[in-house]
């Protein structure tokens, strides 16, 4: 397993590993090694494990760590994770699984997907055409529970995200921020620049595996009509 990464604390019960700080596929296999790692050691003391793009946040029971160990929780913690992660282990991670998102990108459901193309000087079908041609990595999940946060998009496509957030986003919305994609769960206030809307539930708190996604699925939108959104919707909401 790679040992270049660094530890440092996050609070008083948590503490995050970090890799080179970079959006890349080999940097995000490391995180996602060491969260397999760690989770099938089932550390009793350790509460949650959160993968990010370049991070790993370990949350942990300090009381119960500074029991076991005799010193400071974060010390003894530091240095056993570190040098778990520095063992030769062979990790196994889940084969990633290829999820199909259907999207509209009808400017009635993407507001800023017209203004994005007139910016670029390009057409919404260019748009539509470039955002739904790439497979996208889920990264993390974040900011709200089962947002995904997905990357990169084209070059074209990259925006940063809106000066003036909104108060209200609506659930399912898609959109980009910078180079990243992302699709709101839930109804929320937000900046990043919509293009388009998607009838599938990303999260859904009855079930078991609440979110849709997790990291390191791939992902691919597939464009469909606003007459297609509103039946899948609908079928949606009998579902629920």
């Amino acid at each position: 397993m790679n040992t270049t990464f660094s530890i440092t604390p996050l609070g008083d019960s948590a503490l995050i590993i970090e890799w080179e700080q970079e959006i890349t596929s080999p940097v995000h296999t490391q995180v996602l090694q060491a969260f397999h790692h760690l989770q099938s050691l089932q550390l009793p003391y350790i509460t949650d494990l959160i993968p990010a793009y370049a991070s790993l946040s370990v949350l942990y029971n300090a009381v119960q760590v500074s029991q076991e160990a005799k010193r400071p929780a974060f010390v003894w913690l530091k240095d056993l994770l570190t040098a778990t992660l520095q063992q030769t282990i062979t990790v196994t991670i889940p084969t990633p699984r290829h999820l199909q998102i259907p999207v509209c990108y009808h400017p009635s459901l993407g507001p800023d997907i017209t203004e994005m193309a007139k910016q670029k000087n390009i057409t919404t079908n260019d748009i539509i055409s470039l955002h739904s041609a790439g497979t996208y990595t889920v990264y993390m999940l974040g900011f709200l529970p089962g947002f995904p946060y997905m990357g990169k998009v084209h070059n074209t496509l990259a925006t940063p995200r809106l000066k003036q957030p909104r108060r209200q986003v609506a659930a399912g919305s898609v959109g980009i921020a910078g180079e990243q994609t992302g699709i709101y769960p839930l109804a929320s206030p937000g900046g990043w620049n919509i293009i388009g809307q998607t009838p599938i539930r990303l999260f859904d708190a009855a079930l078991d595996e609440p979110c849709y996604c997790r990291p390191g699925d791939q992902v691919q939108f597939v464009p469909i009509s606003l007459e297609e959104f509103q039946q899948l919707s609908i079928k949606s909401e009998i579902i629920k």
